[in-house]
């Protein structure tokens, strides 16, 4: 009786929507502690139309933070938690990933066009042209003219979709990112929806200046990965190798905005999902750690699973992935650890962008995310980076710090944000076990491969009538 009393006075509670590309995740965490209580998740399904194309459903989106609620209070109410003493919901949600529905039906008027998704690779080029010196760069933004961000996807929708172009035309439409929808919806929808978002998801539209922190009349005039950020402080700072200027958070109206190095990676985890769903070669992504663990070795096999073309620090849409050095001796085994090496190889090439743009070398890279539960990829991506991974104990940060920000919001305040006030947090840190001779080895055999990855002819030739090419 005395464990159930101590769970009814738990005080007040803060919860997390964290809504990723292949799942829905909500948390419930301890204001004054930040214990994780509960949660639930629900994957999400993808679907591919045409090569290049990433669509999914947003009701099915939407219906998914429903369970994931309902699952999770049921879960808290089992343990007599009192689910009232919910004070606020934070979300945290995949960036750039656009929709656009009718604020008078409420119903979505074409998929949700997901980050990754090639299509609109005609309209930046259009774009890229117009620009002086064919420059990729907007200071405005601070982001490349690329397929990853929203506007061009917003362009899309407006020109092909005629549901969507109807709606513009008679004000209907309300366009937004992956946050701005959910938000709609569970403020009341079209009885009183608010339709929002913060300035981080703004800062990835490609529409919105992140020096006034306000959309941009002139920019508007256009129509599972993994990623790493460096806090910059109050200035942004523009990049001279490959990544991106981006708003790192803004907590509260009158405070100011602190801005980020970023680098993105189109294709980490979605890795190890693609080995299992289109080579069959694992039937879960817990067991590709076993099989690669098995050999500790690709063998001098190399593996760019550039699907989406390459992100950080090339943007280069039009590469495709590879996989060379193979042999008679490589098997499947072989084949996973190269399909780790390949995250750890990625984010090597961020982490150089980032220590030149800065000029002050990190010296330990914190982690989290479902990735790091993969005890084997931590100390391979220590080696490749010669430098320490730092993994908390309790991964869901990405969740944490939403639920933190709502929970200090002005009228929430139920989470003190002071340095004095948070709980130390319990880490887990994997050094570098291979001298950095064999690591600049590996790495220096990846960038031979990124090149013939960049370098592949992506047009098949056309046969004629007779067969010949």
């Amino acid at each position: 009786m005395a464990a159930s009393s101590d769970r009814i006075m738990l005080g007040p509670l803060v919860a997390a929507v964290d809504q990723g590309t292949s799942s829905t995740r909500f948390l419930v965490f301890n204001a004054k502690t930040a214990e994780l209580l509960s949660h639930h998740q629900v994957e999400i399904k993808q679907s591919f139309p045409k090569e290049g194309w990433v669509e999914e459903d947003p009701r099915e989106i939407l219906q998914s933070v429903y369970e994931c609620m309902e699952r999770t209070c049921e879960k808290l109410t089992q343990l007599n938690i009192d689910i009232s003493n919910i004070k606020a919901i934070g979300v945290t949600n995949q960036r750039e990933t656009t929709l656009v529905w009718d604020k008078e039906t409420g119903e979505p008027l074409y998929n949700a066009i997901v980050w990754l998704d090639l299509r609109t690779q005609s309209t930046v080029e259009r774009l890229i042209n117009k620009t002086p010196g064919r420059n990729k760069n907007h200071l405005k933004t601070g982001l490349p003219i690329s397929t990853y961000f929203s506007a061009v996807k917003l362009r899309w929708l407006v020109d092909n979709v005629l549901e969507v172009h109807e709606a513009v035309q008679s004000h209907r439409a309300m366009f937004g990112t992956i946050d701005s929808w959910l938000i709609w919806c569970l403020t009341g929808g079209r009885n009183g929806g608010v339709h929002c978002t913060d300035v981080t998801n703004a800062s990835r539209t490609m529409l919105f200046n992140i020096h006034t922190m306000d959309w941009d009349p002139e920019l508007c005039k256009y129509g599972t990965g993994c990623f790493l950020l460096r806090n910059t402080g109050l200035k942004p700072v523009m990049s001279d190798h490959g990544l991106l200027t981006t708003v790192a958070y803004k907590l509260g109206r009158d405070k100011p905005a602190y801005y980020a190095l970023e680098g993105s990676v189109a294709i980490a985890g979605a890795v190890v999902q693609w080995l299992k769903d289109n080579l069959g070669i694992v039937q879960s992504s817990v067991e590709i750690e076993n099989l690669a663990a098995a050999v500790g070795t690709s063998y001098g096999c190399y593996f760019v699973p550039a699907f989406s073309g390459l992100y950080a620090p090339y943007w280069e849409p039009s590469a495709r992935g590879i996989i060379c050095g193979l042999t008679q001796f490589t098997n499947r085994s072989h084949l996973a650890f190269a399909a780790l090496e390949a995250v750890c190889f990625q984010t090597r090439e961020i982490l150089d962008a980032m220590n030149q743009d800065s000029g002050i070398p990190l010296t330990q890279l914190q982690v989290d995310g479902g990735m790091t539960s993969n005890r084997l990829l931590m100390q391979l991506q220590a080696d490749i980076l010669c430098i320490p991974v730092v993994k908390p104990s309790m991964p869901e940060t990405t969740a944490l710090g939403a639920a933190m920000a709502a929970g200090a919001a002005e009228g929430v305040s139920v989470w003190s944000l002071k340095p004095e006030d948070l709980t130390a947090v319990t880490c887990e840190k994997f050094e570098p076990q291979i001298n950095p001779e064999e690591s600049e080895f590996r790495y220096a055999r990846w960038k031979k491969a990124v090149q013939k990855a960049m370098n592949w002819e992506t047009t098949e030739p056309v046969a004629n009538g007779n067969g010949m090419y």
